[in-house]
This record gives C-alpha cells, sequence and structure tokens, in this order.
C-alpha cells in the first residue's frame, strides 16, 4: 500500500528526531511552505521587504509567493527560485571549499544529480566567488528529459563554466580521480517535500524507502571512483529516513574508503546534527526537509586520460550564435551570460510589458532603432536578441524557453 497518514508520518518523524520535536514538526506540516530565491550574485536583483536566509548571504525569504513566470528578472537568471533548507547544502559545499587542496590546474567539481538545477547554480556562484575562472563545474543528470530542463537554468544562469551530460553514474566513475569534489542530491523517498509535494505523499511506502536506500548506495559506489583520493563528497537527501541518511552515509565510509567530515551543523540555525550529518526539519527551519553530511575520501584512486568530453556532453562553454549565410546570428545564451557580449551589439531598454511580450514571443518595435541584431533589455539585465528588419523586429527568443501562460 502507497501513501501514508499522519501516523505514518509522526512515526517517521519520531525516528529521525525524537517525540519532542516530532511533534513541533508535525504542526509545521499543516502550515503553508515558506517561500524563497537566492539572487545571482553576477546578475543582483533586489528583493524589497525580504530577509536573509541564514546561510546563505545570496538567500532571501519572501513574504509571499509572486508570480515568478511574469517577472522578467526571472527569465534574465538574476535569480533562482530554491527551497531554503536546500541553500544549506551550499553553505557546506562553500565550507569545504577552504579545504580543497589544488594547483596548477581548475578546480574540478561533479554536481552527479543536478535536475533541475538549484544546487548546480548554487555551486557554480560559489565556485566562481571562490576561483574566479579557475574551476570547471559538471552538472550531470542521467533522465535526459529533465537534463534539457537542466541545460536551460544553467543557460539562464549564465556561467560559461559550467558543463551539462546526460550519463549514469557508472560513466561518470571511468574518469577515475578526476574530480577534486562531488555532490550527490541523490533520488530519495521525499519525506521531506510532503509538504509542498501531495505527489511524495501518495507515492510513499516502505519498499519505496528500500528501493531508496539500495539505489543511493549503487550511485555512491559507481561514482565513487571519479573522486580523488583526499577528495571530498557531498552527499544530501530531502528524506528524514536513516536508512537513506546516517546508514548510507556510514556505509560509504567503511564499504567503499572514506571518512565522515566532522563539520558542526549545529551552527546553521536551527539544524539538528544526525550522527553523520545535519538535518532541516520544518518547525526548526523555515524551508523543507533536507539531510546533508560529507565524506573525505581515503581509498587509492587511479589516473584517468579521459575528460568530461568523454561524457558527451549536451552544453560545454558558451556557444555565441551561429552563422547562416552572410548573417552570424547571435544566441541567446551569450545575452544570458555573466559576460554578454556588450560591444558590437546595440542594447534596447524594455519596459516590463514589452519584456514579457518579447518573453512570450510576441511581436514587437520600437521606432528609431539601428537595423540588425539588438540586444533587449529589462532594467539593465540583458534577456535576448532581436533582428531589426527596418519596419518589424524578428524576435529570437528560444522557443523552448518562452512564456507559456497568459501575459
Amino acid at each position: 500500500m502507497q501513501g501514508l497518514d499522519e501516523k505514518q508520518l509522526k512515526d517517521i518523524l519520531e525516528r529521525a528526531v525524537g517525540a519532542g520535536r516530532a511533534a513541533v514538526a508535525l504542526e509545521a506540516f499543516r502550515k503553508p511552505s515558506s517561500v524563497s530565491v537566492r539572487i545571482n550574485p553576477f546578475k543582483p536583483a533586489a528583493f524589497p521587504g525580504s530577509r536573509e536566509v541564514p546561510w546563505c548571504e545570496w538567500g532571501r525569504m519572501l513574504p509571499e509567493r509572486p508570480v515568478f513566470t511574469l517577472d522578467p528578472l526571472f527569465h534574465a537568471g538574476c535569480y533562482y527560485v530554491q527551497d531554503s533548507s536546500a541553500m544549506a547544502v551550499g553553505r557546506v559545499f562553500r565550507d569545504l571549499l577552504k579545504e580543497c587542496e589544488v594547483s596548477g590546474r581548475a578546480v574540478r567539481v561533479l554536481d552527479l544529480c543536478a535536475a533541475p538545477g538549484g544546487k548546480t547554480t548554487d555551486l557554480a556562484a560559489s565556485l566562481r566567488i571562490a576561483y574566479g575562472n579557475g574551476f570547471e563545474l559538471t552538472a550531470n543528470e542521467v533522465i535526459r528529459s529533465r537534463a534539457s530542463v537542466l541545460a536551460d537554468n544553467v543557460a539562464v544562469w549564465g556561467d560559461p563554466n559550467v558543463i551539462v551530460t546526460s550519463v549514469d553514474p557508472r560513466e561518470a566513475g571511468r574518469l577515475e580521480g578526476y574530480f577534486d569534489i562531488i555532490l550527490s542530491d541523490v533520488p530519495c523517498s521525499g519525506e521531506g517535500m510532503f509538504r509542498k509535494d501531495a505527489k511524495a505523499v501518495e507515492d510513499w511506502s516502505e519498499e519505496t524507502v528500500k528501493l531508496c536506500a539500495a539505489r543511493q548506495r549503487r550511485i555512491l559506489a559507481d561514482v565513487w571512483p571519479a573522486l580523488k583520493k583526499g577528495g571530498l563528497l557531498v552527499y544530501s537527501t530531502c528524506t528524514f529516513e536513516e536508512a537513506e541518511n546516517d546508514s548510507a552515509v556510514e556505509w560509504a565510509a567503511s564499504e567503499l574508503g572514506g571518512e565522515i567530515v566532522d563539520y558542526e551543523y549545529d551552527t546553521l540555525p536551527g539544524v539538528i546534527p544526525s550522527r553523520t550529518g545535519g538535518l532541516l526539519v520544518p518547525g526548526f527551519v523555515e524551508g523543507e526537509g533536507q539531510f546533508v553530511a560529507a565524506l573525505r575520501k581515503t581509498a587509492p584512486s587511479g589516473k584517468t586520460r579521459l575528460t568530461p568530453e568523454a561524457l558527451r556532453p549536451l552544453r560545454s562553454g558558451l556557444v555565441r550564435g551561429v552563422r547562416k549565410g552572410q548573417d552570424f546570428i547571435p544566441s541567446a545564451d551569450w545575452a544570458l551570460s555573466i559576460e554578454p557580449p556588450v560591444d558590437g551589439y546595440p542594447s534596447v531598454e524594455l519596459d516590463r510589458e514589452t519584456a514579457l511580450k518579447f518573453l512570450h514571443r510576441d511581436g514587437i518595435f520600437i521606432e528609431g532603432q539601428p537595423e540588425g541584431f539588438l540586444m533587449v533589455r529589462y532594467d539593465g539585465h540583458p534577456l535576448g536578441f532581436v533582428k531589426n528588419l527596418g519596419r518589424r523586429w524578428n524576435n529570437l527568443h528560444p522557443q523552448n524557453r518562452r512564456i507559456r501562460m497568459d501575459i
């Protein structure tokens, strides 16, 4: 039988955090979810009336949920809509970066189960702040349809150092000793999302928990060879199940050759330390349920001659455009890059109504502009390109990214 009732949820929470804390969490589960965003530090947007997320200087708790689809700055990659608890994983990652010893090359990071891209964009911003251009971030998603969404979100975020792949973790493991850090936000039974995802409640069963625990161990075992000796693996789930959290981490340390990183999770407000990591529980934090822990690899690693190009990337580097006949047609990704082409293309500032029409792929036109390719902006942030033919503009916003709702 799938699905669960409140008594089963109470039992799950009591096993995870004890009876007293479970009562607090159950009360929180009856309340609406919080709303939070994480600002892109390289295309910053302002959120008046918001509060900073305790463990993320770029995170903001919003007083209410706006219609993000109707905000041009959302489409410009100025922020990412992400649960505040998920941002705690990024905080642990940033703190552990201080222990990452690399010389003579770029830092190499793998986000193994990356779609839809919340943690990928957080890692990208953290790495760029720490290392400038001296990093390589590979974001992988095994399910191809979800990988396409990941690639779009990475493009909109705009960091050219992110490579998007879609392979099984075992294939990633072929890059022996290649990565300095791996983030493995593994598929799980989803108990931490019960407050905002009714389907997660419907799909839950004890059998699902067992299947997820077995899958998580397979994923860790498959990707472990890709981590260098001394490298770090950040492990996260959105479940409260001990079998998918502490037991999985302890298994990896014992069977794969690693040691559990001693991180002070109780320094993060509201986070409850567990045997191996930290648990975020509604009622103690404003966001949803999350678990995070970290391992340092002690087992030896082989050396590979392969690079992420062997994983057949869906996206690698920045595509500036394509040549068609006499024209070089600039790509929307170039406009959205954190280093957009400020020279060579005149830009036009759009008001909100016109910007939404552009994003809806409607016809727009403003007189008095030079002919040829124009970059359109909203509030100073690039949205994409149009081609001015004199009496009309061709809208070059990608069809797959257009706003589909009524504007």
